[in-house]
């Protein structure tokens, strides 16, 4: 009887929750407010232990010392700082002048735009928004159909959730590596592997670049079939690109992603340092945009440090060592300078930064953003401990198991909890909340982790198009031009949405799409 008091709470707690979501209720409040009240009922009813509660605040002392979770508002400032900083304009005028002239032209241009900002900011909001305001309105005066514009700025603007460095990625692979040892744990195996964030990564690249070229390969084709979607705009008119122009607004979102992802899958660093360095990167990037006629110290910053790299894994230049070899005495000598000039490169741009007020913007997002996540992982470990406590995790597993079609009939079921969660849900909200009720229970039928992660990411995108309540299309609603309709934005989505489900059904159909790259690099 008490095992079906603890089942009804449990249905009740859920029920709850989605209901007071839907209400527009907080949702950190909602968390916690939840789990206390339904804590309380199980303590009356006799099928919650208080004791459990106990745990929390070891959990919260794991949240707050974790490593990988410093990454978390490293990435949020290094993409506010490049959203603030300007970068995208100058991306999408040269992309435009180079692939102008070809049908669909600005369309290409968008998509690969969207690539380069996910890969550099994965800040899905600001990049939509950002190329709702430039893009869109060109498009409209070359001709374009409002549908296929609007439809490829979104889709281009969501390749944040995907392309890493993706701060969802980042806060998904920390709640998969404890889910996946939960389950090991479960399974009775007590030499437990683990997976990394930087795995994540890694998995995530093939399916992200995939998507991207799917959207090119259809507008190029679409454009081809009916000239009119989106006429090409004559050579005239786009004038010749310079090498120099194109280099110059090329290289900077080209580097840093270099900087960021080659040192993760290279081995070089942790994500977290790889975090670091995006930060460092991405404020001397913002600080050369905005005074570029006097670049010297921004230069001589880059050069430092990819000096100090170089040297850093080549000797060994930890401190504190008792009798280093001579050599590696010689690279900490050499590196005070580097360090010097870096130091310099950094203050400089941060001054430039500070005098503009885009230091100060891009601080205060970083600092609300942040907050909202870890506030979000508090409410949403307390929820899991009641909601496990009263027996939840037994009865998920109890359900997928029942499932036909054994690990596939449950793993289709939650993709399809995921997908319908993602139009009310933020994807923080979703992989705090879901993932560790879930994770556990599919990860014990022996389903790769990192297979796993990617089609949770891959599904979020999808969600975060699919109309009418997709959150994407609420972002782009608020730089619509006049001309550019709700309608034809829901019209225009609907193509990358099935885009979106194939790229989904490739990685289901060849799971070494995702995890041929980790098991190489890693």
């Amino acid at each position: 009887m008490f095992s079906n008091i603890g089942m009804i709470l449990d249905l009740l707690m859920m029920i709850a929750l989605c209901t007071l979501i839907l209400l527009g209720v907080p949702v950190v409040f909602i968390l916690t407010g939840c789990a206390v009240a339904f804590a309380a009922l199980g303590m009356m009813f006799g099928v919650f232990d208080l004791f459990l509660l106990g745990a929390l605040a070891q959990r919260l002392f794991g949240t707050m010392t974790s490593e990988v979770l410093i990454a978390i508002p490293l990435f949020i400032f290094m993409g506010m700082m490049l959203e603030k900083s300007k970068i995208a304009p100058e991306l999408l005028e040269a992309m435009g002048r180079l692939f102008g002239s070809v049908r669909g032209g600005l369309a290409v241009s968008v998509s690969i735009v969207g690539a380069l900002l996910a890969a550099s900011t994965g800040i899905v909001g600001a990049t939509v928004v950002t190329m709702g305001l430039i893009a869109l309105p060109a498009m409209m005066r070359r001709g374009y159909d409002p549908a296929f514009a609007s439809g490829s700025v979104c889709a281009a603007g969501t390749l944040g959730q995907i392309i890493p460095p993706s701060t969802v990625m980042v806060i998904l692979g920390e709640v998969l590596a404890s889910a996946y040892q939960q389950a090991q744990l479960a399974q009775g195996k007590f030499s437990i592997e683990t997976i990394s964030v930087g795995q994540l990564f890694a998995g995530s690249m093939i399916p992200g670049l995939m998507l991207a070229g799917l959207y090119i390969a259809y507008q190029l084709m679409i454009c081809w079939l009916r000239p009119d979607v989106g006429p090409a705009i004559p050579r005239a008119e786009t004038g010749a690109v310079s090498t120099e122009s194109l280099i110059r607004a090329l290289a900077p979102p080209i580097v840093l992603i270099v900087a960021v992802l080659g040192s993760i899958l290279g081995g070089v660093a942790t994500p977290t340092e790889a975090a670091a360095v995006g930060a460092v990167g991405a404020t001397l990037l913002a600080g050369l945009r905005i005074d570029a006629s006097r670049p010297w110290p921004i230069y001589a910053a880059g050069v430092s440090a990819a000096g100090l790299v170089l040297l850093g894994s080549v000797f060994d230049m930890r401190i504190g060592r008792q009798n280093p070899p001579l050599r590696d005495i010689v690279a900490m000598v050499v590196s005070l300078p580097l360090i010097a000039a870096l130091a310099w490169g950094v203050v400089v741009a941060l001054v430039r930064a500070c005098r503009t007020q885009i230091a100060h913007g891009a601080a205060h997002s970083t600092m609300t953003v942040t907050a909202m996540i870890f506030a979000t992982l508090i409410g949403a470990t307390l929820f899991s401990l009641v909601f496990r406590g009263l027996g939840g995790d037994e009865m998920i597993k109890a359900f997928l198991e029942s499932m036909p079609g054994g690990k596939y009939g449950a793993l289709a079921v939650v993709m399809a909890v995921i997908f319908v969660l993602g139009f009310p849900l933020d994807f923080v909200e979703i992989v705090i909340i879901i993932v560790p009720i879930v994770g556990p229970v599919l990860l014990q039928m022996d389903i790769d982790p990192i297979w796993l992660g990617v089609l949770i990411a891959m599904n979020l995108q999808t969600s975060f198009l699919t109309p009418p309540l997709g959150p994407t299309l609420f972002y782009i609603q608020s730089v619509l031009p006049p001309s550019v309709t709700t309608r034809d934005v829901y019209r225009g989505v609907i193509p990358f949405v099935l885009l979106q489900l194939l790229g989904l059904a490739l990685v289901v159909a060849f799971p070494a799409l995702a995890t041929w790259l980790p098991k190489l690099l890693f």
